[in-house]
């Protein structure tokens, strides 16, 4: 019996840079529709723009095809990231692309010396990559926001007590 040729793939992780923002525009609206704009987290996005340094992407033979974003935030009194959007091209998915994309932001979060990495996220994906969710209500975002979806990894001091009051974006 012949040996099964299996798909190479060369996933390489990236820094974002400036030549990925086309790309990653069409993998969010695959991933997440004309709506996407409207989410509270889309709107503190709207506040100001994204820390290039700790936002990635992967690419398959040359093709990106995921990509992650951080963006500086206040969370009351704590100076943290907001993780997001994730998105992977569906070709992609259950791969294991987005954990990957999502330990390397962290990662870079915290040799930068953020207090925490915060989203809006499903909690059954997040809460087994180190993210616990944030005391209800706590965070006072700028628009509607499920308060049982909003997730943190503290990495500074005493982090949780201090995620109470508005979350804006952080020049």
């Amino acid at each position: 019996m012949a040996p099964k040729l299996l798909p190479k793939h060369d996933l390489v992780y990236l820094t974002e840079d400036a030549s990925h923002d086309d790309i990653i525009e069409v993998i969010n609206a695959e991933a997440f529709g004309p709506g996407r704009h409207t989410r509270a987290a889309a709107r503190i996005r709207e506040q100001g723009p994204h820390d290039r340094s700790l936002s990635f992407v992967c690419a398959d033979d040359g093709e990106t095809i995921a990509s992650v974003r951080m963006t500086p935030v206040f969370a009351g009194d704590v100076k943290g990231h907001l993780l997001g959007p994730l998105a992977v091209r569906p070709s992609h998915k259950n791969r294991g692309i987005g954990r990957e994309l999502v330990r390397i932001a962290i990662d870079a979060a915290r040799r930068q010396g953020s207090e925490a990495v915060i989203l809006v996220g499903d909690p059954p994906y997040y809460m087994p990559l180190g993210f616990e969710k944030v005391a209800y209500n706590a965070l006072d975002f700028p628009g509607p926001v499920d308060p049982g979806r909003v997730l943190v990894v503290p990495i500074g001091e005493n982090v949780h007590p201090r995620l109470k009051g508005v979350i804006c974006w952080r020049g």
